[in-house]
């Protein structure tokens, strides 16, 4: 294998990343070998429809109730109701996923993006702050994920799952809790708070590594906590303070691009695309080029409320699942596209988010294979 030393020397004309130094191995491996052959790694971004076997309602209770007892220390599939209404949904759900041949696979998230983590730093409030203690800042579909990883990989003939972690950033969460009214000291805890999410979601066993971590805020550019550049940039920094993995930012406005590639320790900027066209001509190859920066960019169109619009127009009233999914030459062309903007800037691609929404399970899988089709084909 090729000393370290070369295979930075390797990486630096491609891939920027600052932690490079510091990445596991697993995630470090494929990273060089993604480069040797310039090959644009198929992600997504993170929810997902739930199996048919659960009701919505009885998953939400499972749940708080898992997250609760994975903070204890105790394993959630001792409970019937838990096993059954959370472990096993998750499960599946991930299965599917790695089924559909990504080659960073987030976990499913189910869970709404904002209480999935804003309900934890209420209990934090309760003590008089919003930093959340590092036991209780834990990511339960992880640690199912981190504890199915060896029968999956069995399972799928996979050699190592490579895992993509999504978490609400700290500007989302504070819009939520606080408001729009910007107070310095709260949005450093947010940060703090959401940085110890991201360090505990950092996978590195033999069967499952942590590849990425994206911090998601999809309000960024269209509702903004009211602060200055440099405080983005405080806020963001400090979230993203660890270390080991390819880091995220995702946003669904390009408006405020500027500000995310001013961020030191910020590895790839992620952006709607399919649904959201001119989100990059805000975005140039020359000014990823001069911050060091990465993109992925979404090339797979997952509105489904238009999309069902738009098939009614055409006579199709009760469209069946592969009808809801864009042909494999749609996504194909976009990716071409992106390609043809971005060069070697463009490091990770897939869907765009909004997966939960979808009818389906076997629909937003679909999806998914087609993505992955439409860029190894090309590639």
């Amino acid at each position: 294998m090729l000393s370290t030393f070369i295979l930075l020397q390797a990486l630096k004309p491609h891939i920027c990343f600052t932690c490079l130094n510091s990445m596991s191995k697993g995630s470090f491996i494929i990273l060089a070998s993604t480069i040797k052959s310039m090959q644009v790694l198929v992600d997504d971004v993170g929810s997902f429809p739930l199996p048919d076997f659960v009701e919505r309602k009885a998953f939400e209770k499972a749940y708080v109730m898992a997250r609760a007892w994975i903070a204890e220390g105790k394993d959630p599939k001792d409970d019937e109701f838990l096993l059954k209404n959370f472990h096993n949904v998750v499960k599946v759900s991930f299965t599917a996923k790695c089924k559909a041949g990504l080659d960073a696979v987030n976990y499913p998230q189910h869970y709404d993006i904002r209480r999935q983590f804003t309900e934890v730093i209420r209990k934090a409030v309760e003590r008089g702050t919003y930093i959340v203690d590092y036991g209780e800042a834990v990511i339960p579909e992880v640690v199912v994920i981190k504890g199915e990883a060896k029968r999956l990989c069995e399972e799928l003939g996979m050699e190592r799952i490579h895992l993509r972690v999504c978490v609400t950033g700290p500007f989302e969460l504070y819009l939520a809790e606080v408001g729009a009214t910007a107070y310095r000291d709260i949005l450093l805890m947010f940060a703090e708070t959401v940085r110890r999410f991201c360090v505990n979601s950092v996978l590195d066993d033999k069967y499952v590594g942590t590849l990425v971590v994206s911090i998601d805020e999809p309000s960024f550019g269209f509702r903004d906590v009211a602060v200055d550049r440099d405080t983005v940039l405080d806020v963001l920094e400090k979230a993203f303070n660890f270390r080991g993995v390819v880091k995220q930012v995702h946003v669904h406005s390009t408006a405020r691009i500027v500000d995310l590639l001013n961020v030191e320790n910020l590895d790839v900027v992620s952006v709607e695309y399919a649904a959201s066209p001119k989100n990059l001509e805000a975005v140039s190859k020359s000014m990823l080029e001069k911050a060091d920066k990465q993109i992925r960019v979404g090339i797979a169109r997952t509105d489904v409320d238009a999309i069902f619009a738009e098939l009614y127009e055409k006579g199709i009233k009760k469209p069946q699942a592969w009808q809801i999914v864009e042909d494999i030459e749609v996504i194909r062309r976009r990716f071409k596209a992106a390609k043809a903007r971005f060069g070697e800037r463009l490091a990770f691609t897939g869907p765009d988010c909004g997966l939960g929404g979808w009818p389906s399970q076997e629909a937003a899988q679909i999806l998914l294979r087609r993505t992955v089709e439409a860029v190894k084909k090309f590639s």
